[in-house]
Parts: C-alpha cells; structure tokens; sequence
C-alpha cells in the first residue's frame, strides 16, 4: 500500500479534523524515527496514518482496531501493516515483534501529549517546543490527563533510548508537518481546544 492510498483510506473514514491532524503527527513521528534507523520510510507512514482509521466510528475496545485489521486484511494488506495496527492498542493482548511496531506504541501517546503542550503555548508553534518544557508538562497531573504518562516513558524504555532523545526525535517529525497538523504558530484554530490523545 501506497502513502497515498492510506491517505484516501484514512480520510474517508475519519471526518474528525483533530484525529485526522493526530493521525498525520504519528505518521510524521513514525517517518522520523525511520529515517533515523535506515527503514522503508512509506511503510512506516502508512502504518502511522492508519492506526487510529477506525477510532471514529468504532472506538471501543470490542471494535477498535478489529474493524480496520478486518477491513484490511480483506483487502490484501500486508501483515506486517495490520499487525502494527493491532499491536498498537495494548488491549488486544499482541506484543510488539518488531522496530515499527515498538515505534508505533512509544510515538502515539506521545503525539497527542506534545500537540497538547503546543495548544498551550503563547506561540501557538511546535518550532520553539523544548523536551524539558514537555517533561515539565507531564508532571502536571491535571494537564492533558487523558495521555498516559506511562506509556510515554515505557515507550522510550522500549526503543532503548533516553525520554529526552525520545521526545525531541517526535518534535523533529511533528515539525516537518506542522502545518498540515495546525501546529506551525499561523492562523491558528481556537476551535481546537481538545487534541485527539
């Protein structure tokens, strides 16, 4: 599957701007980290685009991400892709087996904390975000309490990495898409009180 091809499947199934915007900041974190290993940089960002495709419509535990494996296997898709995407909701009992997958569950969580802390600042840009201001962040139980901390820093533990190359690693791709996830400090919606986490 295409880049483009998971972009038209991402969006015909999501209509929500916040989860489609979530979605573009894992992809764009996904990317980064494959880019920094030496990965299939496409694979990764199809993976990254299409993890949450089913949210929407089916966001419990009993459908998400059932609905969109299933809709994609019955298509042909590639079982290292919906493998990813099961394994990317702890619920359902898979165990990363490989790098993407690992990046996946450290990158999603973290996405949404860090969009959060870009809603927040005076900038209103994701270009003058620092780790320590995101770490700082986490410290405050009653911000942006729907993210687990936890899974932040267990997904660090799990790439083997220190939380701060971690974080500044998400930044860097969350940048290289800032505009097209509404964090580049320009014209940006006030309607977007609450990040898709």
């Amino acid at each position: 599957m295409t880049r483009d091809e998971a972009y038209k499947i991402m969006t015909e199934w999501t209509k929500s701007e916040n989860l489609r915007r979530h979605m573009l900041a894992v992809e764009a974190a996904m990317v980064q980290y494959a880019r920094k290993y030496g990965e299939d940089e496409e694979l990764w960002a199809v993976v990254g685009l299409l993890h949450d495709m089913d949210y929407e419509k089916h966001p419990t535990e009993e459908e998400h991400p059932y609905v969109a494996v299933k809709y994609l296997q019955e298509r042909g898709i590639a079982v290292d892709i919906t493998h990813a995407i099961l394994v990317h909701a702890p619920y359902t009992g898979e165990k990363p087996v490989n790098l993407m997958e690992k990046v996946l569950l450290a990158v999603d969580e973290l996405c949404g904390f860090i969009t959060a802390c870009v809603y927040v600042r005076p900038s209103r840009s994701i270009h003058d975000l620092k780790p320590k201001s995101v770490k700082k962040k986490m410290k405050s139980i009653g911000f942006s309490r729907a993210v687990n901390r936890e899974d932040i820093t267990n997904g660090a533990e799990l790439l083997g990495v220190p939380l701060d190359e971690h974080i500044q690693t998400v930044i860097d791709g969350m940048r290289q898409a800032a505009k097209e996830i509404g964090l580049q400090g320009e014209n940006f919606s006030s309607q977007l009180a609450s990040p898709a986490d």
